[in-house]
């Protein structure tokens, strides 16, 4: 599908919580500070994606600064969505470069950033001319969304299409 943008500043925070490491021993070698970092980060957002309970068989997430790299196989256009945004939706994430294999072809969801002021209803309004549609967007989110009024700013939501 190929690179996504998100917000950096916008998400869940995963990375830099209070992780102590191990104090090194005479038998522990030297890890380079950064490649311990990207291994933490990346390990937080497969812990992410599997929390959601998104299926990716062979997951694999790379961190490169802001960067994501998803690989990996899902069953649908929907899931690969939900893995992307999974991921993108974390502050410190700007970009996720999808190299997702989705085992069946379908239509692509549009994707919305969140604005001050948006709700699901004026975001249905726009994509569907019908505010009474939100359902059919809180639904094509879940899990990630776990009630229609919790969205906030710079966060990225699916649009699938009507249908």
């Amino acid at each position: 599908m190929g690179i996504f943008d998100f917000v950096k500043e916008a998400g869940e925070k995963l990375f830099g919580k209070a992780d102590k490491a191990p104090a090194p021993t005479a038998r522990t070698h030297q890890v380079d500070p950064a490649q311990l970092e990207a291994m933490k980060r990346r390990k937080a957002l497969e812990n992410l994606v599997a929390s959601f309970g998104l299926e990716v068989e062979g997951l694999e997430i790379e961190v490169t600064g802001d960067t994501a790299i998803v690989r990996g196989k899902v069953d649908s256009q929907e899931e690969r969505e939900k893995v992307i945004l999974a991921v993108g939706n974390v502050r410190g994430i700007a970009h996720v470069d999808d190299r997702l294999e989705a085992v069946k072809a379908e239509p692509e969801a549009q994707m919305h950033t969140v604005v001050s002021g948006d709700t699901l209803s004026k975001i249905a309004k726009k994509y569907y001319g019908d505010a009474g549609k939100y359902p059919k967007i809180f639904e094509a989110n879940q899990p990630l969304l776990t009630h229609p009024d919790k969205i906030y700013p710079g966060q990225v939501l699916r649009i699938p299409p009507l249908g």
